[in-house]
């Protein structure tokens, strides 16, 4: 088991479950604006958010978000040992830096100080696309060594000045590297581990790598909260968090979608229906498994498991409860029955 640190009131590691986090793309100087996509992101089932601090005026804009937020944020610091030191007195309940380019010991002394007293913890952010120039030319590219040996540079900062209230993440944008970077880093130590697939390109192959990614160190029993990094709407990131938090069987919450890939014997506009339920439950919290199924031939049997769904037939369906048939409907009612009958669950 891992050790436990605190983000506000999300406990990370240590047994407890996995946490989603985002980040905004908002400007952090926008203060309004950033508030709206929070809210939006704690809707959506968001735990922790984290925000671009690049300047001293995103950091005052930053601690007024941080008055009003209704999640815990994180300050995502670069360079200047000042931003940090500015963001955790305005507010921040976790600190990410790199403490390899904040300056000397003294600059990663003054933020761990601050740190220590207002007892936030630190998120070392290691990147396969920053890595120290000794680094890549000791392995030659980012390899999972590398970013591991990097993060443990860092903790070694931490740790001199007597901080272990740490959480640690390594980031590649390819999938292989980022699984044996946390597998190895996992192996050697019980720091907390922040998991997730950065820059994965456009959605479709970003969903897929950060399944991949994400997913088969769930499976291992690695991560303690995940991002999924999309070129997207943030919340986009939040939902496809929670399906691949589902589908590794670690959350309950939330419905399951189940349907068929339609073949020459469906008669409705399966996909169409789909997407319809897919959009209507993005937000039920309720959970049940709803099947949508393209006939009556097997649609009824081959989800049996399904605590409620649909089969399609020729212009009409279906509506069967643990594969049994409760009521027969034109296409055009089904979605409207079935949402019914789920409220009442």
């Amino acid at each position: 088991m891992t050790k436990q640190i605190h983000v506000g009131g999300v406990p990370i590691g240590g047994g407890a479950p996995v946490a989603i986090q985002s980040m905004l793309n908002t400007k952090t100087t926008d203060v309004e604006g950033s508030l709206a996509q929070i809210r939006a992101l704690q809707a959506a089932g968001c735990q922790i958010v984290r925000l671009a601090v690049p300047n001293m005026e995103a950091a005052r804009g930053f601690a007024q978000i941080c008055k009003e937020s209704p999640l815990p944020l994180v300050a995502d610091i670069h360079f200047d040992y000042k931003l940090a030191l500015a963001a955790a007195e305005g507010g921040a309940a976790k600190i990410r830096i790199n403490p390899g380019n904040i300056g000397g010991e003294d600059r990663v002394k003054a933020v761990v100080d601050m740190c220590k007293e207002k007892r936030i913890p630190i998120r070392i952010g290691v990147n396969g696309g920053s890595l120290d120039k000794k680094l890549l030319e000791k392995y030659g590219h980012p390899t999972a060594e590398a970013l591991v040996e990097s993060a443990f540079q860092h903790l070694e900062l931490l740790e001199k000045q007597g901080f272990y209230d740490t959480c640690v993440s390594m980031k590649s944008s390819t999938v292989p590297t980022m699984v044996a970077a946390a597998r190895l880093f996992r192996s050697r130590c019980d720091y907390p581990l922040h998991i997730g697939v950065t820059e994965t390109g456009p959605v479709r192959q970003g969903l897929i790598k950060s399944a991949m990614g994400i997913g088969a160190l769930l499976l291992d029993g690695i991560g303690d909260t995940i991002r999924v990094s999309l070129t997207d709407d943030p919340v986009e990131e939040v939902y496809a968090a929670k399906d691949i938090l589902k589908a590794a069987g670690l959350r309950k919450e939330g419905v399951n979608i189940i349907s068929c890939p339609t073949c020459g014997r469906t008669r409705i506009d399966l996909i169409g229906l789909v997407n319809q339920v897919d959009e209507a439950l993005k937000n039920c919290q309720k959970p049940i498994t709803v099947a949508v199924m393209g006939c009556v031939v097997n649609g009824p049997g081959e989800a049996r498991e399904a605590d409620i769904g649909i089969a399609g037939g020729d212009g009409w369906g279906t509506i069967f409860e643990k594969g049994v048939e409760v009521e027969k409907l034109p296409y055009d009612q089904l979605l409207t029955a079935l949402l019914e009958r789920i409220e009442k669950m």
